[in-house]
């Protein structure tokens, strides 16, 4: 199938291209099309979900099929007022997690309040199974955590619009008991604005969605652990 895509604004400035021909191989809608574009233009990784698309100037959603010839325009939301920018990071590292500089990333002149949780390897666990961990190897599907994890950030502003600043960082690789896997971040002018709420929010959510997986290395052997949720219709971008 071959059809022909426009960038518009900013998504314009993000590929360097006004319009583009593909020839699309098993991808068959606009969902589908979204994620191929993220791979052709990884700049677009942080705005596609905020996009919106067209099909032959009428505008189209994730489950819309394309036709062969079909001309999909890709655009922001049309001007109209004042853009609000919150500060928004997220990221799958291997490095070090340093959480002084998380917090720095949403913290603005308007910060009054700042809720971090942070997960980290325990080396010895009492409940159930009682074990002694030596270390934690994780490990992601990274291109598809990085999408999900802006969906948590998406969901987590629709159910805190007071939140402002949103900070996601999950570390993988070798891990020793006392290092910081995963923190969550949430800024906002005061306590009472939901920070709380959207910080525990975040960490369940991520262990529901986002590909991580981890594997616990101890003396009597190494697991892979995994979780019990199953996605849904529901838990799609």
């Amino acid at each position: 199938m071959q059809i022909n895509v426009l960038f518009f604004a900013s998504y314009k400035d993000q590929t360097g291209k006004r319009r583009v021909q593909l020839e699309l191989d098993n991808i068959t809608n606009i969902g589908e099309l979204k994620l191929h574009l993220v791979e052709l233009y990884p700049g677009l990784k942080a705005t596609i979900n905020s996009a919106l698309l067209s099909i032959d100037n009428e505008f189209a959603f994730d489950e819309d099929l394309i036709r062969d010839y079909a001309e999909v325009a890709v655009f922001p939301p049309v001007s109209g007022g004042i853009l609000e920018i919150k500060p928004t990071y997220y990221a799958v590292i291997e490095d070090k997690i340093d959480l002084n500089d998380c917090l720095s990333k949403i913290t603005t002149e308007e910060t009054g309040a700042a809720c971090i949780f942070s997960g980290m390897v325990r080396g010895y666990t009492k409940r159930e199974n009682s074990h002694v961990t030596e270390y934690l190897v994780y490990e992601a599907y990274k291109s598809m955590a990085k999408i999900k994890l802006q969906q948590v950030i998406d969901e987590i502003r629709v159910r805190w619009p007071l939140v402002e600043g949103i900070s996601i960082i999950q570390r993988i690789g070798h891990l020793v008991p006392g290092d910081p896997t995963v923190v969550i971040a949430c800024s906002a002018g005061h306590r009472d604005t939901g920070v709380f709420e959207a910080a525990r929010y975040g960490i369940d959510r991520l262990k529901e969605i986002v590909p991580i997986w981890k594997k616990e290395v101890g003396p009597d052997g190494a697991l892979w652990v995994e979780g019990e949720y199953r996605p849904n219709i529901n838990d799609k971008s």
